[in-house]
């Protein structure tokens, strides 16, 4: 693909189209006598009905919205015209990392504009691929996507996943390396791996819900489950479950001389308890602890022997160390560091290879490489192309080598192989092109409400002129310590041609700084992350970036909370808003599928009065205002997610339509057969972002694209 050259490519800016005196005849929403008491304090719920996301009343209402918003998106001239070079954008092939497996190795690949990768398999040296799985056997029209998860020790076969429409449910598979696929068929499967022990593997899963709730009810009763090939699902052993605390996330891991299990419990999504047992007792339910409690995050690398275990540990290291386990008095460890932690930088991934560790680390929310040997001594960098965000994987069986996932905000992902003791790089697959020559990257720092500073990635021409009306699209997260790091995204390229301005911002409550940075933006300290992003917005203004009629701000998932929370206290900081399948109303999210895991980081509205008072307060649901002028909002989601239920966003739209009161539009758009956000066809995400930037452009009151 060629980049069309930035100087023959630019708008026709012109002021802000001026407000009507009326705002838009939106279509009518039953509002019901509703209402919820929380210590006392009555809530009104007026669109509490909108929560049965399956009724022919919800789904009449969602036919309408939809309708409603097509309507406004298909009178912006430009909309076929950005969804047709949107298309350009994504017509490369895109590789991923190997699995390695014998004499050959199997990787996925989404060609040109494909709706889903499918996976080749190929001799282990590369060359002469056949198709192993193709995601059309499940769904021809793209909404089927393939995820491997693991290969047993033979290497005869593969365990796999598919996910349909976008749900987090996962049915496994079992394909064998000649490409023909076991009656092992395992349903009811969610935020899983396989891990494979003998003849046989670990799994997560869940009862059957009851019909009619597969996509909103709460997810409880979390079990592990051994799986003997060969075997039904029904005849699976259950190694762990927990019937007096119903409310768990599980995970489980195999050392990799499959001595030992490893059992992870936690209560939600910060946090976790880390158990052990001699791989050869996983059926007598034996587990003992290494850690108690879910304050602290001890993830086991691997063992070394039965001389202890080796443990990337933040107890009393908010940045993280590598630390080795050894056992104590009684089934006690006495813990001894491998790694220290670092004061500014963060130990974000750890791998064992033999007798090396790699280390990954974040620096300035960028990544650092590092490996040195079991003591932790003997440490070398590693030179990476540039600026960016690298995943380390081992690569063959021996260990010889690893590989790495690369991509920055100019360069695809690449796929690098390295020779672990050479330290020198084997193999390479970068797609046809990079975008460095074209496009700056800035990384600069401004303060938050409190003074904090914090970082923020803009990414734009080089030739950039600050003049205060470059379109900008403000993008965030701040929340559950994930962290927002240079990725590549074609849908960026499209508002950078345009002369616009892609702004990222490292809020608190990410994991960019390690975990004071996360805790600062948990629970009763989530205003933090609201402050830090209107920050972002007033210092792009300020510093002439961009203005007030030409800042979008985004965010999906708890950035679509973000977002919902920034447009209700400052309405009047923002032309444009997208408050993506978001956290909208937090007085009941934790009601709904895996909603309870995230008491951790927000808090619930049911734990005590003070609680409920402060999640009342910022919940974008709740904290609209009748005759108040909102900015032009497109809310959206998936009529399949069952990870952030579509209800907080059809309650949300409902109530944003009932208080605005300026012309700006506040519309919804509900992808049908689309979830979360993982798994959505190709074709789906080229239609959603090309009417997002059409809505963002249209009511910037930029008329013409050149």
């Amino acid at each position: 693909m060629k980049l069309v050259a930035f100087w023959m490519v630019g708008i026709l800016c012109l002021p802000a189209l001026a407000q009507k005196k009326t705002k838009m005849a939106y279509p009518k929403t039953e509002k019901e006598a509703v209402t919820h008491n929380y210590f006392g304090t009555k809530v009104e719920d007026s669109y509490h009905w909108l929560e049965d996301d399956r009724s022919p009343k919800t789904e009449a209402w969602v036919k309408q919205q939809n309708e409603f918003t097509q309507r406004f998106l298909q009178q912006i001239p430009y909309r076929n015209q950005i969804r047709e070079k949107l298309d350009t954008y994504v017509r490369y092939d895109r590789r991923g990392a190997f699995m390695y497996l014998g004499d050959f190795r199997i990787f996925p690949l989404q060609k040109d504009n494909e709706n889903q990768p499918t996976y080749y398999i190929e001799s282990k040296e590369g060359g002469d691929p056949r198709v192993f799985i193709d995601p059309k056997e499940f769904s021809t029209d793209g909404l089927a996507s393939i995820s491997l998860l693991s290969h047993d020790p033979s290497n005869k076969y593969v365990v796999y996943s598919v996910a349909k429409a976008g749900s987090d449910w996962q049915t496994i598979r079992i394909r064998e390396i000649g490409g023909k696929d076991l009656p092992d068929t395992i349903s009811w499967v969610k935020f899983s791996g396989a891990e494979w022990l003998n003849n046989g593997f670990f799994y997560n899963c869940y009862d059957e819900p009851q019909k009619g709730d597969e996509l909103k009810g709460k997810n409880t009763g979390m079990k592990v489950k051994y799986h003997k090939l060969g075997y039904r699902p029904e005849q699976d052993i259950v190694i762990y479950q927990d019937q007096e605390n119903p409310l768990r996330y599980y995970g489980i891991q195999v050392s990799q001389d499959q001595q030992y299990l490893f059992l992870t419990k936690s209560t939600g999504t910060d946090g976790f308890e880390t158990w052990y047992c001699k791989s050869n007792d996983f059926n007598r339910n034996v587990f003992k602890p290494i850690t108690k409690g879910f304050s602290s995050k001890l993830s086991i690398i691997d063992n070394d022997g039965d001389q202890g275990f080796f443990a990337l540990s933040d107890v009393g290291t908010p940045n993280y160390q590598l630390v080795k386990l050894v056992p104590f008095e009684g089934d006690s460890f006495k813990s001894k560091v491998i790694v220290p932690e670092q004061k500014n930088a963060l130990l974000d991934q750890v791998l064992r290879i033999k007798d090396q560790f790699i280390l990954t680390y974040l620096e300035n929310a960028q990544s650092k490489i590092k490996v040195c040997d079991l003591s932790g001594q003997n440490t070398k960098d590693l030179d990476l192309p540039g600026i960016g965000t690298a995943s380390v994987m081992k690569a063959d069986e021996k260990g010889d080598y690893f590989q790495l996932s690369f991509t920055s905000f100019t360069q695809p992902t690449a796929i690098l192989i390295y020779h672990r003791q050479k330290f020198g790089m084997i193999e390479e697959y970068y797609p046809a092109f990079n975008f460095s020559t074209e496009v700056e990257v800035e990384q600069v720092w401004y303060p938050s409400k409190d003074g904090t500073k914090i970082s923020m990635f803009l990414i734009h021409k080089k030739d950039l002129k600050k003049s205060g009306n470059n379109p900008t699209y403000l993008y965030g997260y701040g929340g559950f310590n994930i962290s927002l790091t240079p990725s590549f995204s074609t849908n960026y390229l499209w508002l950078i041609e345009q002369g616009g301005i892609v702004a990222i911002a490292n809020l608190r409550g990410g994991g960019e700084y390690g975990e004071n940075w996360h805790q600062a933006g948990m629970k009763m300290k989530k205003q933090n992350v609201f402050n830090d992003f209107i920050a972002a917005a007033e210092f792009l203004i300020s510093e002439k970036y961009t203005s007030k009629n030409y800042l979008a701000i985004a965010g999906g998932s708890n950035g679509g909370l973000l977002v919902g929370a920034c447009l209700t206290q400052r309405p009047d900081l923002f032309q444009v808003a997208f408050p993506a399948v978001g956290v909208l109303d937090m007085l009941r999210y934790q009601k709904f599928t895996v909603g309870w895991g995230w008491v951790p980081e927000y808090g619930s509205s049911e734990e005590s009065k003070e609680m409920f008072e402060y999640l009342h307060k910022y919940s974008p649901l709740h904290a609209l205002k009748l005759q108040t002028a909102y900015p032009a909002t497109l809310v959206t989601t998936g009529d399949h997610d069952d990870r952030v239920v579509p209800a907080h966003s059809f309650k949300f739209a409902a109530r944003l339509q009932e208080c605005q009161a300026g012309s700006a539009p506040t519309l919804i758009r509900i992808d049908v057969n689309a979830g979360h956000g993982a798994g959505k066809p190709l074709s789906k995400v080229l239609d959603e972002n090309a009417d997002k930037w059409a809505f963002m452009f249209w009511n910037m009151g930029i008329k013409n694209l050149k």
